[in-house]
């Protein structure tokens, strides 16, 4: 139906979800908005450190993370990256975005259907838009404890907000796009970050991690292009 689409359409730039966690964010959990880890992109993520430090899985967030916001395939530096997190963690790696796979956005799990098609990847399909919900479709798809999991996402206050409150060890990257976001997602981007570079400056630490105390020993220099 044409009004499902255009509901959707409008959900994509206005995330009501995300509103009510940011106020709350921002009166008294604005740890919640500091990852574990802050990267240019993936390429600076060693996998195999994160395995040996009993992590069993990774999770991506979609657009301006692992592709160019609404395209269906890898972004092309990372190419090498994604096929070196395969090759350490095998089955064990899935997109969970506020796209494909998101009910209210994707009904008929066509667009999560391509995705997979194009990228090789899970992706897991969820009622809930990011940062609301619980981890329990990520749990019942890698069999584990969200704790033993990575999320990596490029928003603060959507995928770093909703790994930490899950449990997850969260690494933010920079955006690999800017030119294909709606004007409203760049400036709440600007804001997010801002608050979140602030609460840095002011000595706020993210919440510790068990299995990774020292979340920096998972970064590297990534290879020459």
């Amino acid at each position: 139906m044409w009004w499902k689409d255009l509901r959707a359409t409008i959900s994509q730039r206005i995330n009501v979800e995300g509103i009510g966690s940011s106020a709350s964010v921002l009166v008294k959990d604005q740890h919640l908005a500091l990852p574990h880890v802050l990267v240019p992109d993936i390429r600076y993520i060693d996998w195999g450190e994160l395995q040996r430090r009993g992590f069993k899985g990774v999770v991506f967030d979609k657009d301006n993370t692992i592709t160019v916001p609404y395209s269906l395939t890898i972004w092309d530096p990372l190419d090498a990256s994604i096929e070196r997190c395969k090759s350490v963690f095998g089955n064990d790696i899935a997109v969970f975005s506020n796209s494909a796979g998101l009910f209210e956005y994707d009904h008929d799990g066509s667009k999560a259907s391509a995705l997979e098609k194009a990228i090789g990847i899970k992706v897991i399909r969820h009622r809930v838009k990011k940062p609301a919900g619980t981890a329990e479709e990520i749990e019942k798809h890698f069999g584990c404890k969200s704790s033993q999991l990575v999320m990596v996402g490029d928003r603060p206050f959507t995928d770093i907000v909703y790994g930490n409150q899950n449990g997850f060890l969260t690494i933010l990257t920079k955006p690999l796009s800017l030119a294909e976001e709606p004007f409203i997602v760049r400036q709440v981007r600007k804001l997010e970050m801002s608050l979140m570079n602030y609460w840095l400056k002011r000595g706020m630490k993210p919440i510790s991690h068990n299995l990774l105390p020292d979340a920096m020993e998972c970064v590297k220099d990534p290879p020459p292009l």
